[in-house]
């Protein structure tokens, strides 16, 4: 006699922010197996209903108080707001239920796996029923994804990087900000400047997040240390450069890598081809290579283009990288992991 598949009583912390949303819309849109859906969020959104979601409609969500909630209600929890939500209520939720954490407070926790679904879901095959998993930075997985067929054919040995960072990344009251700007701007007004404490309308500024002592910032260290963790090649050398950008969606990346054996770039695009998550434009196809606001926008993959050879270096390839930062890197990695999970309970 067949039984009927376990269906899941899910949780999404942080539902108000675009990441959160996202969420949900990838759960529904994946019709991932929900015995019901809490969206959770702290006091000042109780009561809002999600974007798109309609008074009338059947089951429409309304933001509840994470503060007053009881994880034990639940199996699995997306973690989706600010890492303030995350240190205070995820460790409690993952007593009960497995807690899914795009906020970068557990990243850096070496008893915390760090998973970026396709590129080493593998970490997750000793699955327990319960506990915390942390999600990379978007800019981390969008080049781990990419990084990850070629480093398996011939063994990076460097890689160069500069990003260059969607407004996204940093929540909806910076899109909120580039689109204030831009009008200003075009009607002769001054630029406000306050997301990223200077203009960013018709701009670019070389730091996401905050500088540290050397010169470097989080961002740039977070790039470096969650690719060699995703890549499981701690000696690899990451050089980064973080760059924002006035883009509404979809990072994009400067990739120069070098490699321990020889690879061309037509057997690197053919690697590619074949990577999970991973689309490879070619130079003599229509698009011809990809950018944020074209390729960027579909949601469940990485997108590569321009593979060459370095003119410069031996072994070593030039390419350019561009993912939506928060549907493919953000809630499709986080709702692909919480497929694994659902998958490895069966």
């Amino acid at each position: 006699m067949s039984t009927a598949p376990r269906r899941w009583r899910v949780a999404v912390v942080g539902a108000t922010s675009l990441i959160g949303e996202a969420v949900i819309g990838e759960l529904k849109a994946r019709d991932f197996p929900c015995a019901g859906l809490h969206a959770l969020d702290d006091q000042r959104h109780v009561g809002r209903r999600l974007s798109g979601e309609e008074p009338a409609e059947e089951g429409a969500l309304e933001v509840s108080d994470v503060s007053g909630f009881d994880f034990s209600q639940v199996d699995l929890a997306f973690f989706c707001g600010r890492a303030t939500l995350s240190e205070r209520y995820a460790q409690a939720a993952a007593a009960h239920a497995w807690v899914i954490d795009n906020s970068a407070a557990f990243r850096r926790r070496r008893d915390v796996p760090l998973v970026a679904a396709d590129v080493n879901a593998a970490i997750l095959e000793r699955a327990a029923g319960r506990g915390l998993v942390a999600l990379p930075g978007s800019a981390s997985v969008a080049l781990a994804t990419a990084l990850a067929p070629l480093h398996a054919l011939a063994a990076l040995e460097r890689v160069e990087v500069a990003t260059y960072q969607a407004v996204s990344g940093s929540g909806r009251s910076a899109m909120d900000e580039l689109a204030g700007e831009t009008v200003a701007m075009l009607s002769g007004k001054e630029a406000r400047g306050r997301a990223f404490g200077r203009q960013i309308a018709f701009n670019v500024i070389p730091q996401v997040d905050a500088i540290e002592t050397d010169g470097t910032t989080l961002e740039e260290r977070r790039l470096w240390e969650e690719t060699r963790r995703l890549l499981d090649h701690p000696g690899l050398a990451v050089n980064a450069t973080a760059v924002r950008v006035p883009v509404f969606f979809g990072h994009s990346l400067a990739v120069h890598a070098s490699f321990e054996r020889p690879l061309t770039a037509a057997q690197a695009s053919e690697v590619l081809r074949r990577g999970s998550g991973v689309s490879v434009i070619e130079v003599g196809s229509a698009a011809e290579f990809p950018t944020p606001a074209t390729l960027a926008m579909a949601p469940d993959r990485v997108y590569v283009g321009r593979v060459r050879a370095d003119p410069t270096r031996e072994r070593a390839l030039n390419f350019w990288v561009v993912a939506d930062n928060v549907r493919k890197c953000a809630a499709h990695n986080a709702v692909s992991v919480a497929q694994i999970l659902v998958n490895s309970a069966r």
